[in-house]
């Protein structure tokens, strides 16, 4: 019946088992008494100059998630794109309303300033 998918599924169990093995033999060979060079931050060579567990900015973690989700937002639109003239009465005003609200969105982030670097 779902003949079609045994090559998908072949693939996913290849795939399992091969990262299975792989992540055994690293265990199973590698180095079980780590000294202190190998534990410690690496700074192009140099000893650390600050504590490696500085933390972020959130305005960092902010600008990185506006740019997945408008990411997002494009690998929904080409594949509109193709099929437009296919769906058109629903399919248009479902991504005119998608966009507007990606857009509201955007608008209401600048106005809040979480778009601002400083």
């Amino acid at each position: 019946m779902y003949t079609e998918f045994y090559g998908i599924l072949v693939l996913l169990i290849f795939s399992v088992v091969l990262s299975a093995i792989i992540s055994g033999a690293s265990y199973i060979l590698g180095d079980k008494q780590p000294d202190r060079e190998k534990v410690s931050a690496y700074e192009c060579g140099f000893d650390p100059f600050g504590t490696p567990g500085r933390p972020f900015s959130i305005r960092f973690f902010l600008i990185g998630i506006l740019f997945l989700i408008f990411d997002l937002e494009i690998s929904f639109l080409f594949p509109w794109c193709v099929v437009c003239n296919q769906v058109f009465p629903f399919g248009y005003w479902t991504m005119i309303v998608f966009l507007a609200v990606l857009t509201l969105g955007l608008v209401y982030e600048w106005l809040k300033g979480g778009l601002e670097w400083e």
